[in-house]
């Protein structure tokens, strides 16, 4: 995963952005099993909240970006109410770095969606066409049949991407960088749109 190349205009967004690359090199480089990882918070219209653990697939000006089945509860709930929050947590970084974002959603282009999802393996294609995500599974084996009936579908065929599959991208509003030190004596560097242009302080841990 890396930054995708759209340049930043303003400049507090590209400092919190070569942060963010920054810190993401130095957590791969430090072992950590899961870079990527973040928990995607949401909710739904009436706001109540749920959360899940996603794979950050790209990031740049216009927002970080993750994919999802469209029908899965985060789905239904983004389309219902297009705000979400990102936190990601790097352990094996100095006394642990998190990183938070918020910011509204939108769709990615079907040219990205296309692109990336050309590039899942073959058994994880199959996989989204196979699986209706959140609905009740009566059973592994109900879910492994129809696994093996999109198999043979497509057997000597190019997966195709499934209409329901695609990608979110979160623009943001906020990103803070949270840096853990002793005795709870943190530190916090926030950054904030307001007015169309950035801002950045420091907050009390």
């Amino acid at each position: 995963m890396t930054a995708t190349p759209t340049p930043p205009t303003d400049p507090l967004l590209a400092e919190a952005l070569d942060t963010f690359t920054a810190l993401l090199a130095e957590a791969t480089a430090a072992g950590d099993p899961e870079p990527t990882a973040m928990t995607v918070a949401t909710a739904d219209a009436e706001g109540r909240p749920s959360a899940r653990t996603v794979l950050l697939k790209a990031f740049d000006a216009r927002g970080f970006v993750f994919y999802t089945n469209y029908d899965s509860r985060k789905g239904r709930q983004l389309t219902a109410n297009p705000h979400a929050a990102l936190l990601l947590l790097w352990k094996t970084l100095r006394e642990q770095v998190q990183v938070k974002v918020e910011g509204t959603v939108e769709p990615v282009s079907l040219a990205e969606a296309d692109a990336y999802f050309a590039t899942r393996p073959r058994p994880s294609q199959i996989g989204a066409w196979a699986s209706l995500q959140s609905q009740t599974m009566p059973s592994r084996e109900t879910f492994e049949q129809r696994f093996e009936a999109v198999e043979k579908k497509f057997e000597g065929l190019d997966v195709p991407r499934p209409p329901h599959w695609s990608g979110f991208r979160v623009v943001p509003e906020r990103i803070e960088f949270w840096y853990g030190a002793k005795y709870r004596l943190h530190e916090r560097h926030h950054y904030e749109r307001v007015d169309g242009a950035w801002t950045k302080r420091l907050l009390y841990p």
